[in-house]
């Protein structure tokens, strides 16, 4: 129960506290402490983000979900990303929480904002918008030379790919889930990693942004690959599914163009670039095997 939550040292703004308010990637605008000291991240990228700028030490807790890196295993734990518990986040008084859109809902800002407990969300819908959501994070915590050197390290990987990126653009069935089959939509930041590693999506017509698709529609789409993140659910519904029909009829499971990516690109967080190359050498080996991941 939310009732006893006043007893338990919210709001974690104090009165005399110096304030400022911020437009998060929604558009909402909050009120923040004019120093950022304790962090409760809601989402697995959120976490993976904020390591990346060397700003765990802030971070006092995080998602069951949050496994990256693996020291983010030892934070404490408040909840799942779609139901965490507002309790167990009002315990570690964060003076700020950061959410996204991709896994956290409307109640969960709202209940939060009721409680005085603000929440910055995290709205990326391109490989662009990653970098600037890692530079808008340590911009929050007043860090912003934190995220000059990891972004611009991304970026110029991004660079690198773009110049060896082959001219021939096979299209692509991005798989989130098979049972149903949810895909990708057009609004969403996986149409522009396919297109940086020189892939096309062969569902960026579709709304909303994670469509349903029947087998039939699949069949007319007629993808040269799917491609799916790593996942032992996804691989054993794949091994079950693909020697039926109408799955085998499908020209990608005849010829076996059927691609494995890390399930980090299903994260809008740091190793996306990671995901982006290992989809190109994938589906252009020809053109990316001089491209060295930095480490």
């Amino acid at each position: 129960m939310l009732m006893g939550a006043g007893l338990l040292g919210v709001p974690a703004l104090a009165a005399e506290e110096p304030t400022r308010k911020v437009t998060d990637e929604t558009g909402r605008t909050i009120e923040v402490p004019a120093r950022i000291e304790r962090i409760v991240s809601l989402a697995p990228n959120l976490t993976e983000i904020i390591y990346a700028l060397g700003l765990e030490a802030r971070l006092v807790g995080v998602t069951t979900l949050c496994d990256f890196p693996p020291q983010a295993q030892a934070k404490p734990k408040v909840g799942d990303v779609i139901n965490p518990s507002l309790e167990k986040v009002l315990e570690l008084k964060p003076n700020l929480v950061l959410g996204t859109t991709a896994g956290n809902r409307r109640e969960t800002v709202e209940a939060l904002e009721r409680l005085g407990v603000p929440l910055y969300g995290i709205d990326p819908r391109s490989v662009r918008g990653i970098l600037d959501s890692i530079r808008h994070v340590a911009e929050l915590a007043g860090a912003p030379q934190a995220a000059r050197d990891p972004t611009a390290r991304l970026e110029a990987r991004l660079a690198a790919l773009e110049e060896r990126r082959s001219p021939s653009r096979p299209r692509v069935l991005f798989i989130i889930w098979l049972e149903p089959l949810v895909t990708i939509g057009r609004d969403t930041f996986l149409n522009d990693v396919l297109d940086r590693a020189g892939a096309q999506s062969a569902t960026v017509d579709l709304e909303p942004s994670w469509p349903r698709l029947s087998l039939e529609e699949v069949i007319e789409r007629d993808p040269d690959y799917l491609v799916l993140p790593h996942s032992d659910s996804l691989a054993a519904s794949l091994a079950r599914l693909s020697p039926q029909d109408p799955w085998r009829r499908l020209r990608a499971v005849e010829q076996n163009r059927i691609i494995w990516v890390d399930d980090a690109v299903l994260r809008p967080g740091p190793r996306i670039v990671d995901t982006i190359e290992e989809l190109a050498r994938a589906l252009h080996p020809e053109t990316t095997r001089e491209v060295r991941a930095w480490k």
